[in-house]
Parts: structure tokens; C-alpha cells; sequence
């Protein structure tokens, strides 16, 4: 199963492609996304929606995880931080991807096994999960793979309890 994991933003998208074999995850192909600062919002919205999909057809994934927005200041932010999502979102809708969406404490608990850890500690059990020589940058390629992961997991256990369910 290939995985794309989603850091939604404005300036800077964070993806990051895994294939989850068994109980393993290997990294595909990640990196970022990014805007110019002074470029028209609309524009800056197409830039992300047109990146997204020429990742998503190159690489082909059968399911895209994303995380959960939550914001309690800076309405700007979350207002254009969420209209970026939005056209993540409608990428994936119309290649017919299932979405999955993940709090950063989900993320957090599935990948240090603590749901307020640090984001360093994120960062570098993603880094040996994956088995990669650093920790991705910038820091949204990094969560891009956790919540990729966070996915992984997540699907493992839905399977599990479904096939409990079943019997």
C-alpha cells in the first residue's frame, strides 16, 4: 500500500510518499512544495493544487493522510492554510483517493507513542522508522512522513479490528 502523507499549507506543503510493507514503511519520495511570499493568494492555491497532482500521478498512491487543522490565533493563517487544504483535499477526490485526516496529537501518539511530544522527538523516531540518514527538511517534510506513517498504523489497526468484527 503507498501512502501520501499531507502537511497542508500556504508557503510550504509537506509530502512525503511511503509504501507500508507488513509492518514496515519505506520511504518513496518526499519533499516540499513551496509558494512565493508576495504571489497572489489564487495563485499560490494553483501552484499547490498542480504540484499535489503531478506527485499524485507520478507516484501513484492508494491513499492520502492528512492532518487536521486547528488554529486559535492567527485567523489569516488559518483561513489560507485552509484554503490550501482544500485544494489537496479536491486533488485527491477527483483521482478517487480515500483521505485520511490526523490530529497532531493522533500523529504524535502513533509515532512516539505519546500523544504532547515534543516535535523533535516526532521528528526523529520518523527519521528511524524510515530508516533515513537525517531528518527531513524543512520541518513539514517531516511531519508530512509522520503523518504518513500515523496512517500506516492507523489502517493496520482499522484491519485488525475489522477482521475481529467479521469473526
Amino acid at each position: 500500500m503507498r501512502i501520501l502523507g499531507i502537511d497542508p499549507g500556504i508557503a510550504i506543503v509537506g509530502f512525503g510518499f511511503i509504501d507500508k510493507q507488513g509492518s514496515r514503511c519505506i520511504p518513496v519520495q518526499y519533499g516540499c512544495i513551496q509558494t512565493e511570499k508576495n504571489t497572489p493568494e489564487e495563485e499560490r492555491l494553483l501552484h499547490v493544487y498542480e504540484g499535489i497532482g503531478q506527485l499524485m500521478d507520478k507516484y501513484k498512491p492508494d491513499a492520502v493522510a492528512l492532518e487536521k487543522l486547528f488554529f486559535n490565533r492567527n485567523v489569516t493563517t488559518a483561513m489560507s492554510v485552509s484554503q490550501a487544504r482544500g485544494v489537496l483535499v479536491l486533488a485527491a477526490i477527483q483521482r478517487g483517493l480515500p483521505i485520511g485526516e490526523y490530529t497532531p496529537m493522533q500523529v504524535k501518539q502513533a509515532i512516539v507513542g505519546y500523544g504532547k511530544a515534543e516535535k523533535k522527538q516526532v521528528q526523529e523516531m520518523t527519521k528511524i522508522f524510515l530508516k533515513l540518514q537525517a531528518v527531513p527538511k524543512p520541518d513539514d517534510v517531516a511531519d508530512a512522513l509522520a503523518i504518513a506513517i500515523c496512517h500506516a498504523h492507523s489502517s493496520t489497526l482499522n484491519s485488525k479490528i475489522n477482521e475481529v468484527l467479521r469473526s
